[in-house]
């Protein structure tokens, strides 16, 4: 656990607390690194969940599948930050969505009823914790608020450039990298991975991008 430490002082779930307290902070919140394969299901939908996790390596994807199959891809997420959070603090008893490592990952799991409740030895980092978590789940909801609005938009080529843009913005740069292989950024965007290449082709035709794999620019 202690080769993670530094990474850890990173996680905004523990600002404000001290490296000296991390060990006794992680002993008290019951927390265990778990390790996962490229492809495994982390949480499962239709399951209750009562630990969310900090992934401490590799990329998780949080993806949600309709009734014909059609995957839509809710959120990446990449070493330092949190998954399952809002889930398990809300004690969902049924999971709407399945969480995967999209890579070989390891992952700190969290009890959150450790958490939200002060233990016996009255921790004095349970309240740095809360008022962290709100924070983390008040900037996680306004992502999605993001995301909704883009996959609003009419177009394929509207959702594409309102994505790279906003990823543009996020970096401070014109070139950037995504965290998504084509079809997974067709599911992000709720759009058909055909259509979605051939405006991609056309963008690039018309010089407003260029791109190679997941290296994008916008000129």
């Amino acid at each position: 656990m202690t080769e993670y430490f530094e990474l850890l002082r990173t996680v905004a779930l523990f600002d404000g607390i001290d490296v000296s307290d991390l060990e006794p902070l992680l002993l008290c919140l019951g927390a265990k690194t778990t390790h996962y394969e490229k492809g495994q299901t982390i949480f499962f939908s239709g399951t209750p969940i009562r630990r969310f996790g900090v992934v401490l390596s590799g990329q998780i994807q949080v993806v949600q599948d309709d009734y014909y199959g059609n995957r839509t891809i809710l959120a990446a997420i990449d070493a330092g930050e949190l998954v399952g959070e809002a889930f398990a603090c809300a004690e969902i008893e049924s999971l709407p969505v399945d969480v995967l490592s999209t890579t070989e990952s390891e992952l700190l799991l969290i009890d959150c009823r450790r958490l939200t409740t002060p233990c016996t030895n009255a921790c004095r980092f349970h309240s740095e914790l809360v008022r962290n978590m709100l924070h983390i789940v008040s900037g996680k909801n306004i992502a999605l608020t993001k995301k909704m609005e883009i996959t609003s938009r009419r177009t394929t080529r509207e959702k594409l450039l309102a994505y790279l843009s906003s990823e543009a913005k996020r970096t401070g740069s014109s070139r950037f990298s995504i965290p998504f292989a084509r079809q997974e950024l067709a599911d992000y965007l709720c759009v058909e991975r055909s259509a979605m290449s051939a405006e991609l082709s056309k963008l690039q035709s018309d010089g407003v991008l260029r791109f190679h794999k997941n290296q994008f620019e916008l000129l």
